[in-house]
Formats: structure tokens, C-alpha cells, sequence
């Protein structure tokens, strides 16, 4: 029952019954834990400290611009208008033009979508041919494996430049799909082998031992079984392998063996650097060097975040 004067309620209010301390007062209702559901909802709608924020959207930003290329040209990148030439950064040439007259801005767009075409389709020659060849080498016999090994180390001894020049001279004039091969077939070897000791590990589990007895023939036991548990792994040898491979389009391309100049890549832009030099034409050589240098920066950061967020994973587990 409630005293009638108001200080007496107050008091029988903030202070418990018994307690003779002056001073004791409630500060308030503690606030109640968040539920099972929102902690999983804070988790799943927040960035960790080391997500890439700035990579991920400058990367989107540039993908974006690469696959609607042709609401942002504002002239044909193949034009050379010859009375236009060798200009520099203006309200009509953004980015100026190149020796042909070509208009920059509409070049790098155009040409990014094909940089980056090259690169994500060597990536993907690389990943196949290394998940076959290294879970092949993880499940066959002790003398199979070594000599697959062998071969592996013997490429790895090879600079891939070298076998690159070597395997495009075979196939002849450079064109998209031939630099995607040949570029993809020299970066499988490093992933193979972590995808070996991957499946190395996994090999004798009851599910895979299961699987071969009941008959699952090799790609059946290598989709079902191993890829889902060496995949995180090898993600960032992937995403990494995208990075060289457009660093290798524009080295070849740099040193005259790339695409031809018709074919306008950011390595094809770069290969006019001596000219561009020689004219003190500094737009013609740094902007595309500025799309190509972030471009690369942001896979390697977004990389290094895959790489992380796996060994925080591995750790964990």
C-alpha cells in the first residue's frame, strides 16, 4: 500500500524497503539483452573492420563501367579522327586523345571490358586445370602423385612469361580467347598443389570412402565431396590469378606481343607508351596506367581479405 504524501512514494519508489543508506538510489531499468535473432541480424548487416569497403566499390564501380561501355562512350573508340590528334584532356576529349585520334575516354572503358575479360577467363582456364590436376595427384598412388609432382615443380621453374611467349608463338596471332588459354594454362600449378594437400587430408573421410564403394566414379567424388571442402582455400589464388592475369595481358601487350593495336585492351593503350613519351602526351600513358593500377589494387585487397577471412575460418574450426 502506497503512502498518500508524494516524497514518502518517492522514496518507496527509489528505495527499497530496509534500506536505511540516504544516498541509495535506483538509477533505472537495465535494458534487455538483445534477442538470438537480432544478434544474428547485427552480424549479418555489418562490415568487419577489415572488409574492403573502398576496393569492393571502386572495383563494382569499374565492372559496371566495363559492361555498359556503350551508355558511357561518347565517341567510337575504333574512330581515329587524324584532325584530332594527340590531344590533350578537354570539355569534348575527357581524357584526351591518342596519336590516332582516338578518342581516350570511350578507350578505356571499351578497352577494360576486354582486360578484364582476359583476366577472369585465365582465371577460370587456371582453377579447372588446377582442381583436376591436384585432386587427381591427391588420390592417385604414391608413384602417380610424384610424378604429377614432378611435372608441377618443373613448370613452377619456368617463368611464366617465358611460356607464355613460347605457347602464343604456337598458336599464332593473339587474339582473346588465345591469351585467356595461354595465360590460364600457366597459373594452375600453384594451386594444385594446395589443392593436393587439401585432398590429401580429406581422402580417407567416411564420406568419400563411402562414396567408392557405392561406385561414384572421380569427377562424381571431386564435385560432390572435395571441391566444397578445399574451395574457400584456393579462393584467393583465384582472385589473385585474375590480378596476374591482366598484369601478363598488359606486359605482352607493353612489349609488342599482345593484342593487336586494333583491338583495343589497357595493355594495347599502354603499348604507346614510347611514343607517348617521346611527344610529352602524359594523358595518353597515365590514365590508363591510374584505371589499370586501382583495378589491380582492389583485387589484391579484396584477395588478401578472402585470405584472412579463411584462415580466420581454419583457426576457428
Amino acid at each position: 500500500e502506497f503512502p498518500d504524501d508524494s516524497s514518502d512514494l518517492h522514496a518507496a519508489v527509489h528505495r527499497p524497503e530496509g534500506c536505511e543508506d540516504e544516498d541509495f538510489t535506483f538509477a533505472g531499468i537495465r535494458p534487455a539483452l538483445p534477442s538470438a535473432k537480432e544478434k544474428s541480424l547485427r552480424r549479418r548487416f555489418r562490415y568487419p573492420k577489415s572488409f574492403p569497403l573502398i576496393s569492393v566499390f571502386l572495383l563494382s564501380a569499374i565492372l559496371l563501367g566495363c559492361l555498359f561501355c556503350r551508355f558511357l562512350m561518347t565517341k567510337d573508340p575504333s574512330f581515329m579522327d587524324l584532325d584530332n590528334s594527340n590531344l590533350p584532356p578537354s570539355p569534348e576529349f575527357l581524357f584526351g586523345t591518342d596519336l590516332l585520334g582516338r578518342d581516350i575516354f570511350s578507350m578505356i572503358w571499351y578497352g577494360g571490358r576486354i582486360s578484364l575479360l582476359i583476366g577472369f577467363l585465365s582465371a577460370a582456364v587456371a582453377a579447372v586445370t588446377a582442381v583436376i590436376f591436384g585432386a587427381l595427384s591427391g588420390l592417385a598412388p604414391p608413384w602417380l602423385d610424384a610424378l604429377l609432382m614432378r611435372v608441377t615443380e618443373l613448370i613452377l621453374s619456368i617463368p611464366s612469361l617465358l611460356i607464355i611467349l613460347l605457347l602464343q608463338a604456337t598458336l599464332g596471332e593473339a587474339t582473346i580467347l588465345s591469351l585467356s588459354l595461354v595465360i590460364g594454362l600457366t597459373g594452375w600449378p600453384g594451386i594444385a598443389k594446395v589443392v593436393r594437400t587439401e585432398v590429401r587430408q580429406i581422402r580417407s573421410s567416411g564420406y568419400v570412402a563411402a562414396a567408392r564403394t557405392m561406385g561414384a566414379g572421380f569427377f562424381h567424388i571431386l564435385r560432390k565431396h572435395l571441391t566444397p571442402n578445399f574451395l574457400p582455400s584456393i579462393l584467393f589464388m583465384i582472385v589473385m590469378n585474375i590480378r596476374n592475369a591482366i598484369t601478363a595481358e598488359s606486359t605482352l601487350s607493353f612489349i609488342g606481343v599482345g593484342l593487336p593495336l586494333k583491338m583495343i585492351s589497357w595493355g594495347s593503350m599502354l603499348s604507346l607508351s614510347e611514343q607517348a613519351v617521346m611527344t610529352a602526351s602524359w594523358w595518353i600513358i597515365l590514365i590508363p596506367g591510374i584505371f589499370l593500377v586501382v583495378t589491380l589494387l582492389c583485387i589484391t585487397s579484396i584477395g588478401n581479405y578472402i585470405r584472412k577471412s579463411a584462415n580466420r575460418t581454419q583457426s576457428n574450426l
